[in-house]
Formats: structure tokens, sequence, C-alpha cells
């Protein structure tokens, strides 16, 4: 089951807020991925760039720029409920 995204706000140290369609809400901390996937490294660099997260279109992820998403799934599954 895929669960879409209703809401995200960034939070202080790489977490995220984010709210799923169901009400349930999840903070989902971004820091591992630096490590996994170098391409994350640029929101570490860039603070207003971590902050700029929206929901893509249809709430199946998050996005940051074209080159910078995060699926719901991942955010489901790693994600620790508030």
């Amino acid at each position: 089951m895929e669960h879409k995204i209703k809401a995200v706000k960034a939070l202080s140290n790489y977490k995220l807020d984010v709210t799923f369609l169901e009400g349930i809400s999840k903070t989902y901390d971004i820091k591992p991925l630096f490590k996994k996937i170098p391409e994350f490294l640029a929101l570490k660099n860039d603070e207003q760039m971590f902050t700029s997260v929206k929901v893509d279109i249809g709430g199946y992820g998050l996005v940051w720029n074209d080159k910078l998403d995060l699926s719901s799934d991942e955010i489901w599954k790693k994600g620790v409920v508030a």
C-alpha cells in the first residue's frame, strides 16, 4: 500500500516532520543518507536548500530540486511516529 504525504516541515538537525493522508505523522532523519547517497550532502551544506523541502505532486514523496527526492515509502518505513 502506498502511503501519500499530506505535508512536510523541516526540523532542526536534518530531520523532517512528515504528515501522511492517514493523519499519522512521522519524523524522518536524513543524516544517514549523507553517507549512503552523496547527492544528499548538498542539503547538509545548504540549510536554505534543506528547508525548501516540498511534497511532490500527488504526495508520493518529497522533493528539494530536480535531483533530490525521497519516496513516501522510504519515509513510511524508516520514519519514527511523532
